[in-house]
């Protein structure tokens, strides 16, 4: 046998178990209705959905004609308790609850042929009635009444009036039935639909939150990576170059040798490629393919961001001082003031940079 088999055999048993434990909790009441001919010769019809089906009692319909126990209304004892020895016509014990247990007292009809046996409450109890379980009387109609019904019954008996009872299936009751679980259970659903609800919207809004600062930063990155790509050395290869004879040096991102006439692009680390193949790389890592190099804090591009953010900001200034003496001088780090272009002009190790600029100086 397979393991899937084995988990749904399982799975079914489990499911056979909960429907078995949750049809205990179901219990069923039934419609009493009683007809009998007042002094006036007149039918009196009554009914109520008064009583309750036994547990172990076939929810069915039963009618026959109202008979009391010989004696003892609780209908308890081995012998013959009721003064019918046969089925015809149909007839319905009513017996008063105590003295012996249900399955006894039902029994003890049940061999007698009843139809069906009526159990009223004990004196005291108003019309409250219990659900009963008798699982060794089995297999006839038994339901319990409150005491102010059964006491009724017995009463038109004793005057000598022939009571005739019909007994037919009310509504089942379960605690998933009941008026106030149904209220808890929308209650329930409600509250786990609107946390449900809750939760996808805070996820979903903070997804869209961080999403659209990402792409900010990112949007912010390029526009910054643009900056410094204006800022690197663009070179035309010529033949007597070194990199158009060197099998060796290669662009990084295409993997091709390097031939006369090629446009490279020169990063802040020396390293050379192809322009066309390193503007894309560049915009969307910002660092060299071979060295990690990142062209942004080699250019100072970030630098000049943070710099900008805190401007307000007092200057740091470097206080010189001589041992044993007073402070010479102050020079601050930062001279906003200050008209000196070589001041701000920015400054980096490229040798490729420094060849361009000597001719343009002289």
């Amino acid at each position: 046998m397979g393991k899937k088999t084995q988990h749904r055999l399982l799975l079914l048993l489990c499911l056979s178990g909960l429907v078995h434990r949750s049809a205990a909790f179901v219990f069923w009441t039934a419609i009493v209705e009683i007809s009998y001919s007042n002094s006036n010769n007149e039918t009196v019809g009554q009914f109520c959905e008064c009583g309750v089906f036994g547990r172990n009692s076939p929810v069915k319909m039963a009618s026959g004609i109202i008979t009391l126990p010989k004696g003892d209304p609780k209908g308890c004892g081995p012998g013959p308790v009721y003064g019918r020895n046969s089925s015809s016509p149909s007839w319905i014990a009513l017996v008063k609850r105590g003295n012996c247990t249900f399955s006894e007292k039902i029994n003890a009809a049940k061999r007698q042929g009843a139809a069906g046996v009526v159990v009223y409450n004990v004196d005291g109890s108003g019309n409250s009635t219990t659900y009963m379980t008798h699982p060794e009387a089995e297999g006839i109609v038994t339901i319990m009444i409150g005491n102010f019904q059964g006491r009724e019954i017995v009463r038109l008996i004793n005057n000598g009036t022939e009571v005739y009872m019909v007994i037919t299936e009310g509504a089942a009751h379960g605690p998933w039935m009941d008026t106030y679980w149904l209220y808890f259970l929308s209650i329930a659903f409600f509250i786990v639909t609107a946390a449900s609800v809750a939760y996808f919207v805070f996820v979903s809004a903070n997804r869209l939150y961080n999403l659209s600062l990402s792409k900010r930063k990112e949007k912010r990155l390029k526009s910054e990576a643009k900056k410094a790509i204006k800022r690197l050395q663009v070179r035309t290869l010529k033949r007597g170059d070194e990199e158009t004879h060197s099998d060796s040096l290669m662009c990084a991102v295409c993997i091709e040798s390097y031939k006369a006439g090629d446009v490279v692009t020169v990063l802040t680390c020396e390293h050379i490629f192809h322009k066309t193949c390193i503007e894309p790389w560049l915009l969307d890592r910002r660092t060299c393919p071979m060295c990690k190099c990142d062209i942004l804090k080699a250019l100072g591009v970030e630098d000049n961001r943070k710099e900008s953010i805190s401007a307000e900001s007092p200057p740091d200034v470097t206080v010189i001082t001589v041992t044993g003496g007073d402070t010479m001088y102050e020079v601050p780090l930062t001279d906003p003031g200050s008209t000196d272009p070589e001041r701000h002009q920015h400054r980096y190790d490229n040798r490729a940079f420094e060849g361009e600029s000597e001719p343009a100086r002289g």
